[in-house]
């Protein structure tokens, strides 16, 4: 990769075929985003930056462009995230937030509204806290109370709560146990539960499979233990006419609201992410 007086497009471009040869998917995007980073200035704006790269930028971009070569994901390298209109940081403990769970937050926002913008709201398994801050962020007028069993997460979700200004009431919990007597009831619950079938766990690409934490992606032999778990759970903090809306894999959906039904719940549908792939499975819960 040839830097110095280089302009900024044509070292990003170089750097891209470098990540091309070394079968780095999509190469343009990562080398684009990574010298964005290290220049300081928008995507969009490097056909525009005219100057050449410093010494100490040239370091620092080839260091990260050997990063990703390695095929650490962009968001590992710079060590924070995207995700609405959030900006979050991440960490070994937390998933990378990803698009297909807008589809998540978006139809939670519809319950929401339907109850007049204002109710109790519990996300399982926050992770990086990218469910709970948005809902937070943008329905200010709710509680959002958010879970993880991981202390490393939850300590990454405060921070990125505080620093988006949103107030979030975090609990360290493994899915729903016990938070009966410590939350009461909350009338929206939110997951992002693991999904993924342990025998393709290996089938991964290296971005997820040598990088996201293998407790929030392994959902167990069929990849609905977590589901399971949640209509399980679940009951003792929902209250009745308690939705649930819950990401779902690749051709899940049915599967996850035909389990719920039979626990009880009542199947509502599906709703597609950007895709058109059902990725979020919502039910209620009466009686």
């Amino acid at each position: 990769m040839q830097v110095g007086t280089t302009g900024a497009r044509q070292v990003a471009r170089e750097a891209a075929r470098e990540l091309e040869n070394a079968g780095v998917p999509e190469p343009a995007a990562s080398a684009e985003v990574l010298l964005s980073e290290v220049l300081g200035v928008g995507r969009a704006d490097l056909s525009f930056y005219g100057k050449p790269l410093t010494e100490d930028q040239t370091e620092k971009y080839q260091a990260f462009i050997r990063r990703r070569k390695q095929r650490e994901p962009v968001q590992r390298i710079l060590g924070y995230a995207y995700f609405r209109n959030l900006k979050l940081e991440v960490n070994g403990e937390t998933l990378i937030p990803r698009s297909d769970t807008e589809s998540v937050v978006e139809a939670a926002l519809e319950l929401i509204d339907s109850r007049g913008g204002s109710c109790r709201v519990l996300d399982l398994g926050t992770g990086s806290g990218a469910i709970a801050i948005s809902i937070a962020q943008e329905r200010p007028s709710c509680e959002v109370l958010a879970t993880d069993i991981s202390e490393a997460a939850l300590e990454v979700a405060r921070c990125n709560a505080c620093r988006e200004g949103v107030n979030v009431d975090f609990r360290l919990s493994d899915v729903a146990e016990d938070l009966e007597r410590s939350i009461g009831k909350v009338d929206i619950l939110v997951s992002n539960p693991p999904y993924i079938e342990t025998a393709d766990i290996e089938k991964l690409p290296p971005e997820v499979l040598c990088w996201d934490p293998i407790s929030a992606l392994d959902g167990g032999h069929d990849g609905l233990a977590f589901y399971r778990r949640i209509f399980d759970e679940a009951p003792a903090v929902l209250g009745n006419g308690s939705d649930v809306v819950l990401e779902v894999g690749d051709g899940q959906a049915e599967e996850v609201l035909d389990r719920g039904g039979r626990a009880g719940f009542i199947p509502l549908g599906s709703r597609p992410d950007l895709s058109g792939t059902p990725r979020a499975a919502l039910l209620s819960l009466r009686w």
